[in-house]
């Protein structure tokens, strides 16, 4: 079967062969795969790409291992990585340890955190690894937080909201993490983008949440962004009120673009306690390869309960999953 790829695959393509860096690799690699068209003639080729994301992972992982003791590396747990990115004293250490078991070191004065500490949030029957970071300060990021931020699935971006300059440090953000290329430039109140973004590369989503809203200058503050920045996705938060951090806890979950699967053996009850965590528009296959590698080549078909038309219906291999469905291998 023919592949059919689109001129998008191609641009990500030759990215790749322009990428110098593990990392610019990576990130190309992962472009491929998210517009590569999901068929089955393109089933080798999509494996080949999730080995070679897997090997340059594993050589950077190598390298920084012979390079010694890297503070700001945080290894990946859990269903996601969200990291914590603001100003010194916007509340990422109490926003940190109100979601997780994570012991933060918490204070008054700047710079309580001064390398990254990360800890799991429970959601429903998965968790999500949430790492406090070092402040960013008006001269830029310290050493080596870089790293941290583009290691990330998502970053929380914090604004003390009752802070007299939280306008001015929130584009001051905005602008040092778009000039790292980290994310990607909001639409202004016209639709159109302020600046031109690279089409082929790969950019975190963000959320900003804006914290300590009791402050009386809070809500004035919080006003004046929604009508400067309409598009900009953002949340009031309180650590003392629990209804805000299961509203963040949602979406967080929403905005990772994750889905959970449930498996289950022919003639056995689904296991419903360890789910597997794939990205929404993943397929059969896709389960099939996090399974085990040698699944792909022995897989036949799929039986699926939840969004297909009939419970237990029988799933091709490119059939598209949605959150909690249950899948039952055919190899």
């Amino acid at each position: 079967m023919p592949a059919n790829l689109t001129p998008q695959y191609h641009a990500a393509e030759e990215a790749y062969r322009r990428a110098v860096t593990i990392e610019e690799k990576i990130d190309a690699l992962q472009e491929m795969l998210a517009v590569i068209p999901k068929h089955k003639g393109t089933e080798r080729l999509q494996g080949d790409i999730k080995r070679r994301i897997s090997k340059l992972r594993e050589e950077g992982q190598r390298k920084s291992r012979s390079g010694g003791y890297n503070p700001f590396h945080v290894e990946k747990q859990g269903a996601g990585q969200v990291v914590l990115v603001g100003y010194p004293n916007t509340g990422k250490s109490s926003l940190v340890a109100a979601l997780t078991r994570a012991k933060v070191k918490i204070a008054d004065y700047p710079f309580t955190t001064a390398v990254p500490t990360a800890g799991m949030m429970p959601y429903e029957d998965i968790f999500i690894q949430m790492v406090d970071t070092p402040p960013l300060t008006p001269e830029g990021m310290p050493p080596g937080l870089l790293n941290t931020l583009r290691g990330g699935d998502l970053l929380l971006l914090l604004l003390d909201a009752g802070s007299s300059d939280c306008l001015e440090q929130l584009e001051e953000m905005i602008s040092l993490l778009r000039g790292k290329r980290i994310i990607q430039a909001q639409p202004n109140a016209a639709g159109s983008e302020q600046e031109v973004d690279d089409p082929h590369r790969i950019y975190l989503p963000y959320l900003v949440l804006a914290t300590k809203t009791d402050q009386p200058e809070s809500a004035e503050n919080i006003q004046i962004i929604r009508e400067l920045m309409p598009h900009l996705p953002l949340h009031t938060i309180s650590t003392k009120a629990e209804e805000t951090l299961d509203l963040l806890k949602k979406e967080i979950f929403n905005t990772l673009q994750i889905i959970r699967i449930y498996t289950k053996a022919p003639g056995k009850p689904p296991d419903m306690e360890t789910p597997f965590v794939l990205k929404k528009g993943d397929t059969v296959l896709d389960l099939a390869f996090n399974i085990h590698r040698d699944f792909p080549n022995r897989l036949k078909n799929a039986r699926v309960w939840g969004s297909s038309r009939f419970e237990g219906q029988t799933a091709a291999r490119d059939y598209i999953l949605a959150d909690k469905d249950v899948v039952e291998l055919n190899v």
